[in-house]
C-alpha cells in the first residue's frame, strides 16, 4: 500500500518545537510552493502565511527579485571557505550593513544562524573583557521572559522555561533583570505614558552585579517568544546610558525586531541609541537562506586584533559562514526595500491594521488587549479583560484557534494564548482583510461570544 506524503514524513521527520504526538489528530501540512503571502499544499489548499514562517520571510515567498539574484549568484558561486577567503557579495552586503546598522556598528562577523550570532556576541563579549584587562567581567544581564535562541550558551541568556528549564544544569549562571510588563505593569502604569519607573530593576541588578558581568543582551522594543511583549523605547534608552555608566557592553538581539518588523530598519533606532553588538538574521536574506551576521564596534573589534602568538584572535567559525548565496539574498532584499518603498508602505499598512483589528476584535469579551509595533499585531486572550487573568493553559486555546485558522486557510500560529500577525511587510490591505476575517471566524468558532 502507497503511504502519503504525510505519513512518509512522520516516518522519518522529528519535527522542531512540537509535541509530535499532536501530529496524531493535526498532520504536517505538505507544502508544495509558496507565491507572495501564500502558501500551497499538495492537495491545492492554501494559506496566508500571516506569521512569515517563524518571521523570517520578510518579502513573500518565491519574491522574483531575490529568486533571480540567487539563481546569478548560484552559476558564479555556491560557496567558499571563509577563512582568508571572501567574495564580491560579502563585500558589498558588509559596505551595506554600515550603511543601515545604527553608528559606530563597523565590523561584521559572518555565522550561520540567529542562535550562532549570539552565541558569537557573547564570546565576544567574555574575550573583550579578559584581553582589556577585566577577565573578572565573565556573566552576562538578560530580562526575564527573553528568549535568544536554543544553543546552550543562547538559552543561559534566555528566560522562558519552556525553552530553558530542563537544561539548568547545564547552563551558564546568567543574571536575570526583571523585565518590563506593559500590559500587566506592577507600577499601574501605560506604556505610551509612563517613566518605565519598572527600569529600578535594572539598576538594582546594576549596581550589585555590573562589576562581574560582561554585556547585557536584549531584545529591543518587543520580546516576541514572550508572546509580544511590547515595552518603551525609554527603557532601551536608560538601558544604555547604564551600560555606559558601569563599563557593561549592550549586545541588541534584532534578530526578529530588524529589518523593518518594528517599523524602522532597527528597533534601536526608535530609542535613538547604538549598542556596542548587534545580532541580525531572519529577515537578512529575506527567510531564504541561513545567514546571520554579529555586527561590532571598532572598540571590540580592535581588542582582538594583535600578532598572532599574543592568542588574542576570535579563534570562532562556522562550515557556511559568509555564504555568497546568502549574501547574494540578503543584498537582494535590501535592493527591494529601497526601490519599492517597503517600510513608507508597511507604516500605512500598519495603521490601517491597527484601527481594522481593533474594529474587528477589540470588543470581544476575551481579548484583553491588541498591541501593535509596525506591522506586527498582538491579540491577547484572557479569561477576564478587567483583571487581566489569563486563560487555563491547560485548555490551550490558542491552539485550538490555530487548528479552526489552518482550516480556513490561515497560518495564526499562536504563542500560547497570544495570537500575532507578524506578515511579509509588502502584504497588501486585501490580504490582511482576509486574514483579518479568518482571525475572527477562527476566535468565535473556539470563543463564541456569551
Amino acid at each position: 500500500m502507497t503511504k502519503t506524503w504525510e505519513e512518509r514524513d512522520l516516518a522519518h521527520i522529528w519535527h522542531p518545537c512540537s509535541q509530535m504526538k499532536d501530529y496524531e489528530t493535526l498532520p504536517p501540512m505538505v507544502i508544495d510552493y509558496g507565491e507572495g503571502v501564500w502558501l500551497y499544499d499538495i492537495h491545492g489548499k492554501r494559506y496566508l502565511d500571516i506569521v512569515s514562517s517563524w518571521w523570517a520571510n520578510l518579502l513573500g515567498h518565491c519574491n522574483k527579485d531575490i529568486n533571480d539574484a540567487i539563481k546569478a549568484q548560484l552559476d558564479r558561486l555556491e560557496h567558499v571557505i571563509f577563512a582568508n577567503f571572501s567574495h564580491r557579495p560579502a563585500i558589498e552586503l558588509a559596505e551595506k550593513l554600515s550603511e543601515i546598522t545604527p553608528p559606530k556598528l563597523t565590523k561584521f562577523h559572518f555565522n550561520d544562524n540567529g542562535s550562532s550570532a549570539v552565541e558569537a556576541a557573547l564570546k565576544m563579549c567574555f574575550q573583550f573583557y579578559h584581553q582589556t584587562g577585566k577577565p573578572e567581567k565573565q556573566r552576562f544581564f538578560c530580562l526575564t521572559e527573553g528568549y535568544h535562541g536554543e544553543t546552550i550558551g543562547a538559552l543561559s541568556v534566555g528566560s522562558m522555561d519552556l525553552f530553558a528549564k530542563l537544561y539548568q544544569p547545564m547552563m551558564m549562571d546568567n543574571i536575570h533583570v526583571e523585565a518590563p510588563d506593559c500590559y500587566r505593569c506592577p507600577y499601574g502604569k501605560r506604556r505610551d505614558a509612563c517613566a518605565c519607573e519598572c527600569f529600578e530593576k535594572a539598576e538594582q541588578a546594576f549596581a550589585a552585579h555590573a562589576h562581574e558581568v560582561a554585556a547585557m543582551i536584549v531584545e529591543p522594543l518587543l520580546q516576541g517568544s514572550a508572546g509580544m511583549r511590547i515595552y518603551p523605547p525609554l527603557y532601551l534608552k536608560k538601558l544604555r546610558a547604564l551600560c555606559d555608566r558601569y563599563d557593561v557592553k549592550l549586545i541588541a538581539d534584532e534578530i526578529a525586531t530588524g529589518f523593518g518588523r518594528t517599523g524602522t530598519m532597527f528597533a534601536c533606532a526608535q530609542a535613538g541609541i547604538s549598542p556596542d553588538v548587534m545580532c541580525l538574521s531572519k529577515g537578512l536574506t529575506g527567510g531564504y537562506l541561513p545567514m546571520s551576521v554579529t555586527c561590532v564596534t571598532d572598540e571590540i573589534y580592535d581588542a582582538f586584533y594583535d600578532d598572532y602568538g599574543t592568542g588574542h584572535a576570535f579563534v570562532h567559525s562556522h562550515t557556511y559562514a559568509g555564504n555568497p548565496l546568502g549574501c547574494a539574498a540578503a543584498l537582494a532584499v535590501q535592493r527591494v526595500m529601497e526601490e519599492q518603498g517597503i517600510l513608507e508602505t508597511a507604516a500605512k499598512n500598519a495603521a490601517w491594521l491597527t484601527r481594522e483589528l481593533g474594529e474587528a476584535l477589540g470588543a470581544h469579551p476575551q481579548v484583553g488587549e491588541i498591541r501593535h509595533i509596525g506591522l506586527i499585531h498582538a491579540i491577547e486572550l484572557v479569561r477576564d479583560p478587567q483583571t487581566k487573568e489569563p486563560l487555563d493553559a491547560r485548555r490551550r486555546t490558542g491552539y485550538a484557534i490555530y487548528q479552526k485558522a489552518l482550516s480556513l486557510g490561515l497560518v495564526l500560529r499562536p504563542l500560547g494564548d497570544v495570537l500575532y500577525f507578524n506578515p511579509p511587510l509588502n502584504i497588501t490591505r486585501e490580504e490582511l482583510s482576509l486574514a483579518i476575517e479568518m482571525t475572527v471566524e477562527a476566535v468565535h468558532a473556539v470563543l463564541p461570544e456569551r
